[in-house]
């Protein structure tokens, strides 16, 4: 495993956890100082778990699978950490962390690739 493909996954992670976090009303009130709809619950939890299964995806095609879920769950790790903390010290930060977290994996995507 490289650490370009060690921190696309975490990147995949973190912005997974982000839209899952933000599916829940208290969590979206703190960050954008309104109710969630139910709409948008929808769309951030099917986000979310797209953002969880590309971080597996990616781990386990450059790590294999021997060790692949296992740096997987390493990222989880350190994303829901770094999740956590925003939501606690910085809610309003979340938003801006998610979004540019999916750019910063775009670019690290060739960096892993090259292997």
């Amino acid at each position: 495993m490289t650490v370009p493909a060690l921190i696309l996954s975490l990147l995949l992670a973190f912005s997974g956890f982000s839209a899952l976090a933000l599916s829940l009303d208290r969590h979206h009130r703190a960050v954008f100082r309104s109710p969630v709809s139910q709409a948008r619950i929808g769309s951030l939890r099917a986000a979310g778990w797209s953002g969880l299964g590309l971080s597996f995806a990616a781990a386990v095609t450059f790590a294999g699978w021997s060790f692949g879920p296992v740096q997987w769950i390493g990222a989880l790790t350190g994303a829901a950490l770094a999740v956590v903390a925003l939501i606690a010290y910085r809610p309003t930060s979340l938003r801006a962390a998610a979004l540019a977290a999916l750019p910063l994996a775009a670019l690290t995507l060739p960096l892993a690739l090259m292997r």
